[in-house]
C-alpha cells in the first residue's frame, strides 16, 4: 500500500498566483527584520512561489516602491514611512 503523505506547504496561494511588484503592501508580508525576504520555510511558499516573490520584491526595490537596505529600517525593525507625492514637504 502506498504511504500517503501531507505536503510540506499550505496551500495558501494556487500555483499559478501572480505577486505583483506594484503592490508593496502586500510584498511586506515576505519582509522580514532589517528588509531581508523571509526564506520558504518561515513563509511556506513553494520553490517557484518563493523565486516569484524574491523577484517582484527586488524589482519593487529597483523601482523605489519598497525600502532597500537596513538604514531604511528603525531600531523596531518597522519601515519608514514613504510619501507617494514625491518631494512633497
Amino acid at each position: 500500500m502506498k504511504k500517503t503523505t501531507r505536503s510540506k506547504y499550505r496551500q495558501e496561494f494556487s500555483g499559478d498566483h501572480v505577486f505583483d511588484y506594484k503592490d508593496p503592501a502586500s510584498l511586506t508580508r515576505f519582509i522580514g527584520d532589517g528588509g531581508k525576504i523571509t526564506p520558504s520555510r518561515i513563509s511556506k511558499l513553494s520553490v517557484a512561489q518563493q523565486k516569484r516573490v524574491a523577484a517582484a520584491v527586488k524589482k519593487s526595490r529597483n523601482l523605489a516602491l519598497l525600502p532597500s537596505g537596513s538604514d531604511s529600517y528603525d531600531t523596531f525593525h518597522r519601515a519608514e514611512a514613504i510619501s507617494p507625492v514625491p518631494f512633497e514637504i
